[in-house]
């Protein structure tokens, strides 16, 4: 795929949602456009997570994928993604891992995230997908500890701040790669990319929600990208959705 200059605005609520609404209202987006907001007022990611953007702080985007995969399949574009987001974010000299199925780490703390939404627009064919994007660049150690979570940001990690725009293209200059091997071949074609850089591989994990959590190692990952969990019963389960502890 290929991405066009990006449209930056000074405020937006969230660069999903209006995207996702201006395909609602039958505006004609061509796939590769990019959305960014210097500062996201209603900013959030899986589960209506909040996600704390101050202006010039944090890099929020979106940008739209059109994709002939099948629902099972686009359940793994944000691994795809997220694989090219932390070979970006590997060229600032830090070491990037992914945490299951859309999280970016940087010894073992958040730094970045990915939430994908499939609008509900009509097309002949295939499904036009959103991917939003947040990537904590310029965040201080003061707002990183007020997180829940554990969290970190480039300067946190390099002691240097970056202009966000900057970060930006380094990003799009990555993704086309992971996403256009997705798109050809699906998560297996990434597995073993995937894997490497899984933090919780090999691991004794919780994933899940509150209703329904499951504890095991993570041994590896299926044909679709869902957790091969071996549980406490020592037989295998596929976990298809949830958060990974």
């Amino acid at each position: 795929m290929k991405f066009l200059d990006p449209e930056w605005h000074d405020k937006l609520s969230s660069t999903n949602t209006v995207l996702l609404d201006w395909l609602k209202d039958g505006v004609s987006i061509p796939g590769g456009f990019v959305l960014s907001a210097v500062e996201q007022t209603a900013g959030h990611g899986r589960y209506n997570r909040h996600w704390i953007s101050q202006p010039g702080q944090n890099l929020t985007f979106s940008f739209l994928v059109y994709t002939k995969q099948d629902n099972l399949e686009i359940t793994s574009l944000p691994m795809a993604v997220a694989l090219g987001a932390a070979s970006a974010l590997d060229t600032f000299g830090m070491t990037t891992q992914t945490r299951w199925p859309n999280d970016l780490l940087v010894r073992g703390m958040k730094i970045g995230g990915i939430l994908c939404q499939k609008s509900n627009s009509n097309l002949a064919s295939g499904s036009a997908i959103v991917v939003g994007m947040g990537i904590n660049v310029n965040m201080q150690g003061t707002d990183a500890a007020s997180i829940e979570k554990p969290a970190t940001s480039l300067l946190i990690e390099t002691g240097r701040t970056y202009p966000i725009k900057d970060v930006l293209e380094i990003i799009l200059e990555s993704l086309p790669h992971w996403i256009d091997r997705w798109e050809e071949g699906g998560f297996s074609s990434i597995r073993e990319d995937w894997t490497a850089r899984c933090h919780h591989m090999g691991k004794y994990i919780t994933v899940g929600d509150v209703k329904d959590l499951k504890s095991g190692i993570l041994e590896g990952f299926g044909d679709k990208g869902q957790i091969l969990l071996r549980g406490n019963d020592g037989n295998i389960h596929d976990v298809w959705a949830g958060y990974v502890e």
